[in-house]
């Protein structure tokens, strides 16, 4: 049965499981093997759409996928990224939120940052949105934090990962994101705030975990982070799959009787065959 968000903010420990779903077929197994949240990321823009980072990712696309992703999994609680730019002021972040929840079906959006979003993560919380917030690395914000690499290793940016999370809690976030910090400072964090903290690359102490699908099977064929844990090579799979498809239609193996259709030798003469 699908959580409410009031559950949710009580799962302190709980070892979530999150997982990115960007289309019907994934949501759909992903749910089937238990899962406990989707995400459907701006992720997408990398490792579906193809491009060099989440930051052209449009409302549109997120809309599109997220229709999709709720469409393979209809019981699932389903969040969505709110893309870059799309959440400039209170009143542009409910009206795309809007777009999220009423028109594609997520149950939850996901914003990236701290201390300066936690206004905006606020107004919503307000209008009856539920939101997941995000610190640490922010991708969407990568270059501006020096690129995609670990955060709060310094004092400086450890204190900003510790007060953004304050924020997003103190915003009526149900749970906040911990992407590419030490896993120390994502245990203290973890233990500072009390909604679920989900991490990615943050070490084991959090409440949950979070990876993008296609890191986890093997079919980004892209950069793989140190911290992802690849269960699954589907691409070698694939693409074998895909060449042995293609011998045989080469060598004339494929199709053959098994795969192909009979007719009635009577009505095949009648129309002028053999």
């Amino acid at each position: 049965m699908k959580p409410t968000v009031l559950e949710l903010r009580r799962k302190k420990g709980a070892r979530l499981v999150m997982l990115t779903a960007y289309d019907f077929p994934t949501a759909r197994i992903a749910a089937q093997a238990g899962v406990d949240l989707l995400l459907v990321g701006d992720s997408l823009g990398m490792v579906v759409l193809g491009y060099d980072s989440t930051v052209p990712v449009t409302m549109d696309e997120m809309v599109h996928h997220t229709k999709a992703a709720r469409r393979g999994a209809p019981e699932a609680f389903l969040v969505a990224d709110l893309p870059f730019l799309s959440f400039t002021s209170a009143e542009q972040a409910i009206a795309n939120a809007a777009r999220l929840v009423k028109e594609a079906g997520a149950d939850s959006v996901k914003l990236e940052g701290g201390t300066e979003v936690a206004p905006i993560a606020a107004a919503l919380v307000r209008a009856g949105v539920p939101v997941l917030g995000h610190v640490g690395l922010t991708p969407q914000t990568a270059s501006s934090l020096g690129g995609f690499k670990l955060q709060g290793k310094d004092e400086e940016t450890a204190r900003r990962a510790i007060e953004g999370a304050v924020a997003m809690e103190g915003a009526g976030c149900w749970g906040v994101v911990l992407e590419l910090v030490p896993a120390p400072l994502a245990a203290l964090i973890t233990g500072r705030i009390a909604i679920p903290t989900i991490g990615i690359g943050a070490g084991a102490q959090t409440d949950g975990q979070v990876l993008v699908f296609h890191d986890l099977v093997g079919l980004f064929a892209g950069y793989t982070p140190s911290f992802v844990k690849r269960y699954a090579e589907a691409g070698e799979l694939i693409r074998g799959a895909i060449e042995r498809y293609a011998a045989e239609v080469r060598d004339g193996a494929y199709p053959d009787a098994t795969h192909s259709f009979r007719m009635d030798p009577e009505v095949l003469k009648r129309i002028g065959g053999d």
